[in-house]
């Protein structure tokens, strides 16, 4: 009997699928002690009726019949009892009819019991030898085991498949073109050119300063294509040394080189059936240029250290911030591949060529930083906001949203005001906006900026704007007359 345990409850555990488990656990049974029928019956979650899982020795008529008795009678009051059943006399039994009536026949029938609750029967007809309960009670036992945790596995991975719909969806809401930001004209053209080459399949170039958003337009190129569902894989070429970017690119066979201690896929074999995103391509050395230049024209190459092709069917976006016609006249890109590279090529503006777009991605980068740091910031002062326009932002967008950042985590009121933003964008060296001031004068700019903010939030009334600067009327509107501010301009 133990050997038989043992048997029955290796099936169960190995076998992939809870039905396809308890089929073969069963015929493991039959064979074992001889038995002439079984089944098992479940109760599936969320039902209040009974289902068979698997039998075994029952024909076609005979699985139809037990189907419509199955929950009722004395099957049932095994299930809802949690009573065990034995017959030595089944003939006589109409619940039982499709048993096989021999005269030496017997059915045992014992609850499938998980943590105090009857989900199920077992029942066996054997007519070779008598069976004990506390075996049933163990194989029973065994079913409610397996049958709990191929429920929860199948819980988990419908669990799992709802958050991947999930995220697919808002990466995709995420990466709609309607969520791209900027309204210039410059802009504008970017868009028009991404709608326009996103549901092919053509190879794309993005060309641009650093910090220009270039990856956010190949996710929205690759979110909004036909291989939307399939693979994107990105890679920056210049942030691995040239020793290993070719490795990784293309993968590599057990024994290439030392410490390959088992086959790695590449970039490219993991991106087969989507699309590539090449980051920084203009920095890929010229060997490696000699084999990219094959995935483009063939869509095959092998594996470091291996001898077979592999071919794949991926899309490549490749982005570069690198003048490379001036790297071609140097000799430091080959001039095959940027032509295979220059299919379709869409140029980023730098952000000082897009200064329309300046307070949208302020606003932008604002509204994100609050909610991830807890703050509640209603706004951004006048004075912030021209000093954010008039500077240069050598950084471009990524330059933006880290001083956005600063700014939230330095602010302890409602408004960013001018010094919560970063010194890059007060000091003259770096700036060119800021004059260098003395102390004097330096109180009288801090002067200005209060004023215009409580006039702002006056709406230009300056009576109320002098209350709240806590302040005389008389002594609000000299300073207004000198610094030359116009109330009417902060009027509705």
């Amino acid at each position: 009997m133990l050997e038989t345990l043992e048997k029955f409850g290796r099936v169960l555990t190995e076998t992939n699928g809870l039905r396809n488990a308890l089929s073969r656990a069963l015929s493991q049974l039959h064979c074992s002690i001889e038995l002439e029928k079984s089944f098992v019956a479940l109760v599936e979650p969320q039902l209040e009726t009974l289902t068979l899982y698997a039998t075994e020795g029952l024909s076609f008529s005979d699985y139809r019949k037990l189907e419509t008795r199955l929950n009722k009678g004395l099957l049932k009051e095994v299930w809802e009892k949690a009573e065990e059943l034995y017959f030595d006399k089944l003939s006589k039994e109409e619940s039982f009819d499709y048993t096989s009536h021999k005269e030496n026949a017997k059915l045992y029938a014992v609850p499938i019991i998980f943590q105090k609750k009857s989900i199920g029967i077992f029942c066996l007809e054997t007519s070779k030898e008598n069976l004990s309960f506390p075996f049933l009670r163990v194989l029973a036992s065994m079913v409610s085991q397996a049958a709990k945790l191929q429920w929860e596995i199948a819980k988990e991975r419908e669990k799992l498949h709802k958050e991947t719909s999930y995220l697919q969806q808002e990466i995709k809401e995420r990466y709609n073109f309607d969520n791209l930001i900027g309204n210039s004209n410059a802009m504008r053209q970017v868009y028009a050119q991404v709608s326009q080459v996103a549901k092919t399949n053509v190879t794309v170039l993005l060309r641009g300063e650093s910090g220009t958003g270039k990856e956010m337009i190949a996710n929205a190129i690759h979110f909004n294509s036909l291989r939307a569902k399939k693979p994107l894989v990105k890679i920056n070429c210049a942030a691995l040394p040239d020793t290993l970017i070719e490795a990784e690119l293309f993968g590599y066979e057990k024994g290439a080189f030392t410490g390959a201690y088992k086959q790695k896929k590449g970039r490219f074999e993991l991106a087969d059936g989507g699309t590539i995103f090449l980051d920084e391509v203009g920095d890929l050395p010229m060997q490696t240029q000699v084999k990219l230049l094959r995935v483009l024209q063939e869509r095959e190459f092998e594996r470091l250290g291996g001898t077979e092709t592999i071919r794949v069917n991926v899309r490549i976006i490749a982005a570069t911030n690198k003048n490379l016609e001036e790297e071609i006249a140097k000799g430091r890109f080959r001039e095959d591949l940027y032509y295979r590279l220059n299919v379709f090529t869409i140029f980023l503006p730098p952000l000082r060529e897009r200064k329309s777009d300046i307070l949208l991605l302020a606003e932008h980068f604002l509204e994100k930083y609050e909610n991830i740091h807890g703050k509640h910031i209603k706004r951004i002062s006048t004075p912030a906001i021209d000093m954010l326009t008039s500077y240069h932002w050598p950084g471009n967008v990524r330059e933006l949203e880290n001083a956005i950042e600063r700014a939230v985590v330095a602010c302890d009121g409602q408004v960013i005001h001018a010094y919560h933003l970063p010194p890059t964008l007060q000091m003259a060296e770096t700036s060119g906006t800021v004059p260098q001031v003395s102390l004097q004068a330096a109180v009288a700019a801090l002067e200005k900026d209060l004023i215009q903010d409580a006039l702002k939030t006056t709406g230009g009334n300056c009576a109320k704007a002098a209350a709240l600067l806590q302040t005389t009327e008389r002594i609000f509107n000299y300073k207004v007359k000198k610094y030359g501010i116009n109330p009417k301009r902060f009027r509705q």
